[in-house]
């Protein structure tokens, strides 16, 4: 059993043990975060180890408020954004173009697709469609704070995230449609 109230106390005392344990429970989880930003599980399991690195170097400033899991997803993603703005993935990807507003409003043909199956479909848009469209519709972020992270516009984010959309409805149109054949 996981107890992570004393992970993280022996954690912070420098115990390898405890940073195996903390390691081993969330790095499953933690390493599709990172590879929803990146383009192989090699990159990946990179973002994953140097997010682990962080998440070591700064247990001292998790204060508890929330879910360690939350905190050490946050690290994850922060980490994955860095990865990606040093090797610039998705900079020569931005477009200003404003998609329609109706297809953000069509009905939704998710639903046919098991979250395996999206995930590779995901997988396979531009950097830049993907990492706006995981930290818009995935994370939760604003526009704005997307734009801010990417060091892009909140236009720019918006319409990265629309076309991103369009490409995974035609995507998946097309996925369902063979399904059937």
């Amino acid at each position: 059993m996981f107890d992570q109230k004393k992970v993280l106390i022996d954690c912070l005392k420098g115990k390898t043990d405890a940073q195996k344990k903390l390691y081993e429970h969330f790095a499953p989880l933690m390493t599709t975060v990172c590879y929803r930003y990146t383009k192989s599980w090699y990159e990946a399991e990179d973002v994953l180890q140097e997010g682990f690195v962080k998440v070591f170097n700064n247990l001292e400033q998790f204060k508890g408020d929330g879910e360690l899991g939350g905190w050490i997803r946050r690290i994850m993603v922060n980490t994955a954004i860095n990865y990606l703005r040093k090797n610039k993935k998705y900079s020569q990807e931005a477009d200003v173009e404003v998609v329609p507003e109706q297809m953000s409003k069509d009905v939704s043909p998710i639903a046919g697709l098991q979250a395996k199956q999206l995930a590779e479909i995901i997988q396979r848009l531009p950097s830049g469609y993907q990492t706006v469209f995981n930290l818009y519709a995935i994370e939760g972020y604003s526009h704005l704070e997307i734009g801010e992270m990417l060091d892009i516009g909140e236009s720019t984010s918006r319409s990265q995230y629309l076309r991103a959309r369009g490409i995974l409805r035609k995507w998946i149109e097309t996925e369902l449609e063979e399904a059937k054949k």
